[in-house]
């Protein structure tokens, strides 16, 4: 094959379009796409809605190579998948005996009466073969088709990964021999986008590899992204350009594609056998929250105190003297609060986090304020911030912020 393929997503479900929920299938499909060689052309969401979902098919079939979709493959009415892709195909659908039975094992093993309207869940048509599902009752569909591969999967998440993984993807492997597309993501803290722009400005006419920037919860994201027939080329491609960012970044940069700060961090600490502790007010706990997301995190965080009040605050150890002098929104406060987490939990560290998270302001000081301590002993780090005054966003910075400070302080510890 000397072309790429090109494919679209369908994305099947009343409840994407009403925003009950996040259409997580479609964005795991689309970063499973470019390793394999496959230019995702078009995402699209529609509902349970047999006409519209046939436009959304008709319109993919005549442009793209490979069609995904998900959900939709239910036994009830509104499960409607199925019967759009015989239609659009001008195919007759009848029920697989031997599905069937697979069906019906599968409901004896788990001590269920099987409701008759599952039976639908056996249905085929001619261009297409079934694909078993492990987790579920909903088998997928292999179309082939004039030229056109149409794959259909289930909608939950935990199915429609395990039949992508098992059958779908090492198929593929062996039929495409396009170019490989390979992405490496380098992420930032500390600079805004338009100045990450602006330095990497030399870079961002290359068109292979192609940069591009994006502002994420947890900093500044830029993707390099390389096409070559062959995957020793493009990982040598990315390398190059890579090395050129972090002249260019250098301590700014904090990770790589899946690394998250309350991992890198906690690898550290576990390094240096150092222990962690916490004493926050505008985060409400946030910080001891994604410290203990990471499995193992009580192998170094002691624990975190959440003083939301000024009396809370004095009740682990801030000086009232200085809460009255200072109020509770103050840097002075914030390097108590750290200290007193130290000292109170004997870990070897401590942060502190105080501030304004918003709408209204408190003290005098403006929403979106953020005072971060860190105390380590002899060793201290502090800052001043001014988030966007957004409440949810300030928490979420105040944290990451404090997780990129605690990630400094520990590169220099000797």
């Amino acid at each position: 094959m000397q072309r790429n393929m090109k494919a679209e997503i369908i994305s099947i479900g009343t409840e994407l379009l009403l925003g009950q929920i996040t259409d997580t299938n479609a964005t795991y499909l689309a970063s499973e796409l470019p390793p394999l060689g496959i230019d995702l052309y078009r995402i699209t969401q529609v509902g349970d809605n047999r006409s519209r979902l046939i436009d959304a098919l008709r319109r993919a079939y005549e442009s793209s190579d490979i069609i995904i979709t998900t959900g939709g493959l239910g036994p009830t009415e509104d499960d409607v998948t199925r019967e759009a892709i015989a239609e659009l195909l001008g195919e007759e659908i009848s029920i697989d005996p031997e599905i069937e039975q697979w069906i019906r094992d599968m409901f004896q093993k788990m001590e269920i009466d099987m409701p008759e309207c599952n039976i639908k869940q056996a249905s085929v048509i001619p261009s297409a073969r079934a694909i078993i599902n492990l987790r579920g009752t909903a088998p997928g569909w292999w179309v082939e088709n004039g030229g056109k591969i149409i794959l259909t999967m289930p909608g939950p998440p935990a199915e429609m990964r395990q039949m992508w993984e098992r059958e779908i993807k090492p198929e593929l492997k062996k039929r495409l021999g396009g170019e490989v597309i390979t992405s490496r993501t380098i992420k930032t803290l500390g600079l805004t986008e338009a100045r990450v722009d602006e330095m990497v400005s030399p870079l961002l006419h290359s068109t292979n590899p192609s940069l591009a920037v994006y502002a994420k919860f947890d900093g500044i994201h830029l993707r390099l992204t390389a096409k070559h027939r062959e995957h020793a080329k493009t990982a040598e491609m990315i390398a190059q350009a890579e090395k050129q960012l972090q002249k260019i970044l250098g301590q700014y940069i904090w990770g790589f594609d899946e690394d998250t700060l309350e991992s890198l961090v906690g690898e550290m600490l576990r390094e240096r056998t150092l222990s962690l502790a916490t004493m926050e007010s505008c985060t409400g706990g946030l910080l001891a929250s994604t410290i203990t997301d990471v499995p193992g995190s009580s192998d170094y965080f002691k624990g975190g105190l959440v003083a939301y009040s000024a009396q809370m605050k004095a009740e682990f150890g801030v000086d009232s003297a200085l809460l009255a002098e200072k109020g509770t929104v103050a840097p002075e406060v914030a390097a108590a609060m750290a200290e007193a987490a130290r000292t109170k939990l004997d870990a070897d560290i401590g942060i502190g986090i105080t501030g304004v998270a918003g709408p209204g302001e408190i003290e005098g000081k403006p929403a979106g304020t953020a005072y971060i301590s860190i105390d380590a002993g002899g060793k201290k780090n502090a800052l001043s911030a001014r988030f966007p005054p957004r409440r949810q966003d300030v928490k979420r910075r105040a944290v990451f912020s404090a997780l990129f400070m605690l990630r400094q302080l520990l590169l220099e510890w000797k």
